[in-house]
């Protein structure tokens, strides 16, 4: 066999990329570098840049195409559409080369013999030589032909692949990233197929994707083939792997959400290119699981960080579960392209919508960002020429085709698609928002509706209607002064805290459990426990809700732990104070069973709420779920930065029997680690301060409960006395100069995480100078408050 046309994969390294390509080449790395540490890579072999080159040169096929490109202007899309199509089809009537022609039938050969037999399939796979670079991403630009049989069809799939080098958006890529087309080479892969048909596949990423944060694994995954997932046309599974937990060897998976899943691609009996797969629906049954397993979620993530560790970069990985042998393969590795290449000065751009309007649509968030114009609707590529720069381009999913008009829209809606689909994968790298796997965008939307497009509040993404006004702060995080006091942030919503990683502070002094039990869960743990119980409708509902976990309580339990565990992650090894749930009695009454076990009462502020709920014969076996779930992340993930925080304590025997409730379940005070704070938001607690601190580590100081119960202000009802509510009263004051002297006397613990200090930076001020250790804040006014306070503290 020539060596210089043909090369197998083993034989390959990342050097060789201007030989065969950075696919080709990073699965000859993985292969040479990897297999020894038990990365799974498929086998084969590639073409080599010099053959392709040959191939151009046989029967004057290069002189042709260069013609056709030298006239040609990429943003006139219907001429780019006919000099594409034009040269593909000299490319595909153009016999290789004899000498090309020996090679390829040599190394067939070989890869039937070494098999066994000859009812082999392969995936035949492009790979540019200018693909896959870490400043350029040429992902998708060419075609891969999988279940390919037989030597004919694997010709005829290379004969596809040379011909996609000049796909309409391949062409109108290189233009714009200022490559030249003759020097940018292709180079066929030809690797064994993993059965993923019959098994399931998807992308990872040695990050995350929307903000960054590095110190996860992002995985998806759909049933069958993944090209529905990197296409768009599945909303895939999403799960998240803790790097620092899973190197420890703990239990890492942060997250799991569950996609639609409604299809699947499949191989059909034609094993040859255009007619080898197929796509059917998935069962019902089947979309209510999820697609792998917790040990294939934690299998895959340590695949990757062996990956990322050799490349020593962020990594953008394909893998597929074999459905036959049951084992997991690597199909491709390639480094990241959008985030590690962002500009790295310390600058923070916020974007907030104040006065929001009706949600259109919603769907998975791309981008943090926002963007508005009005709805261009576009039912295929024929109609790209309808959309106008600024125009909002919706559709049902993307793909490589449509990269030439996407880059005139302010955003991207599409029905189908998860976040490492096309359409989510262009929108970063052109930098717009993108909401994708609405589901119903192109029916609910109308065209040349004007429309706001937000990214900006958490994983879900909204349309809303107009076009609303949109703040833009720009935070700068270099050279940030020290600050006087520790700075930590109030986060309740765990799908922004990688986001907020990349604020500067000493962790999170306020995690709000009820908003996981609220956004997460939305079910009363009653009902949950009592599933056994409720009619036929509840039953139902509930059961659709908790798809994917073992059994209604697992749900209750693991929903909460992945949301607390997500916190804490994002700040690791910073502390995080998660302050048990806090529901009033008509806040619990509104999740789904509620009614049915919440008490009427008129004033549910004073009510039944807290520490006095947690020890009731009504809820304590409710409160058991949550320590059930604290347990998990501390002792079993290991994630001992979770400390606990104690509401609303009423009484001292309060405080005793709840710190004796928790150690009944499991988190005792000390114990590896634990330390138990109190919310100090009544008067009672600020006069006993020094009694209530023989059950606790400290105080946290609930300004909100603690005003409106010094003052006698209600601070839900508004109305005529509402302007008296202020932190800043002399009565209140003193109810925060008692705690946090308690505090300092008995050297413990003192913090503040009410809304004050956010509200009022000369509030923030004032308890610096009482005293206070550490003041959290809403993240956006981490920053603001933070240079006020080292500008008037300053020594």
């Amino acid at each position: 066999m020539a060596g210089n046309n043909v090369i197998w994969f083993e034989n390959l390294r990342m050097t060789d990329v201007e030989s065969v390509g950075g696919k080709n080449a990073s699965l000859g790395e993985m292969i040479s570098q990897l297999t020894e540490k038990g990365v799974r890579v498929p086998g084969g072999f590639a073409t080599t840049a010099e053959a392709y080159r040959k191939f151009l040169a046989y029967e004057g096929l290069s002189e042709r195409i260069s013609s056709e490109l030298k006239a040609l202007d990429v943003d006139n899309v219907a001429e780019l559409a006919r000099v594409g199509k034009q040269i593909r089809q000299w490319i595909m009537d153009t016999p290789f080369p004899p000498e090309l022609e020996a090679d390829l039938q040599a190394a067939w050969e070989k890869m039937v013999a070494d098999a066994g037999t000859d009812q082999i399939c392969v995936a035949v796979r492009s790979s540019a030589t200018a693909e896959d670079l870490p400043d350029a991403s040429f992902a998708g630009q060419q075609e891969t032909f999988l279940n390919i049989s037989g030597y004919d069809n694997v010709k005829e799939a290379m004969h596809h692949v040379f011909a996609s080098l000049y796909n309409d958006r391949a062409i109108s890529y290189r233009v714009h990233k200022n490559f030249a087309h003759d020097i940018v080479a292709l180079s066929a892969g030809v690797q064994r197929m993993v059965r993923s048909d019959k098994g399931a596949s998807g992308v990872m990423f040695t990050m995350d994707t929307e903000s960054g944060f590095d110190q996860v694994v992002f995985v998806t995954s759909s049933y069958g083939l993944g090209e529905t997932v990197v296409q768009g046309a599945v909303n895939p599974d999403e799960f998240y792997v803790h790097k620092p937990t899973l190197k420890a060897g703990r239990p890492a998976i942060l997250r799991k959400t569950m996609g639609s899943k409604l299809i699947k691609m499949v191989f059909t009996e034609d094993a040859q290119a255009g007619k080898s797969v197929q796509t059917v629906d998935v069962e019902p049954a089947e979309r209510k699981k999820f697609s792998i397993s917790a040990e294939e979620i934690t299998e895959l993530a340590q695949y990757a960080l062996i990956i990322e560790e050799h490349y020593g970069r962020p990594m953008d990985i394909e893998w597929g579960r074999d459905g036959i042998d049951g084992k997991l393969y690597i199909l491709q590795a390639r480094p990241e392209t959008v985030k590690s290449q962002e500009n790295n000065s310390r600058v923070l751009r916020r974007y907030q919508i104040n006065d929001k309007s009706t949600i259109l649509v919603e769907g998975r968030a791309i981008g943090q960002k926002v963007g508005q114009g009005k709805v261009r609707l576009v039912k295929s590529v024929d109609e790209m020429d309808k959309v106008l720069p600024g125009d909002v381009l919706v559709t049902d999913m993307t793909d490589p085709d449509w990269e030439p008009v996407m880059k005139r829209a302010s955003a991207i809606i599409t029905n189908r698609g998860g976040r490492t689909c096309h359409a989510a994968i262009i929108a970063r790298e052109l930098g717009i928002p993108a909401v994708v796997g609405c589901g119903n965008a192109t029916s609910a939307l109308q065209d040349g509706q004007e429309v706001t497009v937000s990214c900006a509040e958490g994983d879900t993404g909204y349309v809303y209607k107009g076009l609303l006004k949109v703040d833009i702060n720009e935070i700068p995080l270099d050279n940030m002064p020290e600050s006087p006091a520790k700075i930590m942030m109030n986060v309740g919503n765990p799908e922004l805290a990688f986001s907020f990683s990349n604020l500067p502070g000493y962790g999170i002094g306020l995690a709000r459990m009820e908003f996981i039990i609220n956004r997460q869960i939305g079910i009363h743990p009653r009902a949950l426990l009592e599933f056994d119980q409720q009619d036929e409708q509840m039953q139902a509902e509930i059961t659709d809700r908790i798809a994917g976990y073992t059994s209604p309580v697992d749900f209750y339990v693991d929903k909460i732990a992945e949301g607390v565990a997500t916190l804490a992650a994002s700040v690791y090894p910073k502390k995080v104070i998660v302050r048990m749930s806090d529901f009033k009695s008509n806040e619990y009454a509104n999740l789904l069973g509620g009614n049915k076990y919440e008490p009427h009462e008129e004033n549910p502020m004073l009510g039944f709420r807290g520490a006095a709920r947690y020890v009731s014969e009504d809820f304590k076996d409710c409160f058991a779920l949550e320590c059930k779930a604290l347990k998990h992340v501390r002792d079993e993930m290991g994630l001992t930065n979770v400390e606990i925080m104690i509401p609303f304590v009423r009484t001292l025997k309060e405080a005793e029997n709840v710190v004796r409730a928790l150690k009944d379940n499991g988190l005792e005070r000390g114990k590896n680690g634990l330390r138990l704070i109190m919310m100090c938001e009544l008067p009672t607690n600020a006069v006993l301060a020094e009694q209530f601190l023989k059950y606790f580590d400290g105080f946290s100081i609930g300004s909100n409960d603690m005003t409106q119960l010094t003052l006698g202000v209600d601070r839900d009802s508004g109305g005529p006395i509402a302007g008296t509510f202020d932190e800043r009263d002399p009565a209140v004051k003193v109810m925060f100069s008692l705690a946090i002297q308690a505090c300092r006397k008995l050297n413990k613990y003192i913090g503040i995480c009410g809304q004050g200090p956010s509200d009022h930076a000369d509030f923030a001020k004032w308890l610096i100078e009482e005293g206070i250790e550490t003041i959290s804040l809403n993240p956006d006014t981490v920053i603001e408050t933070w240079l006020y306070l080292a500008k008037e503290l300053k020594k």
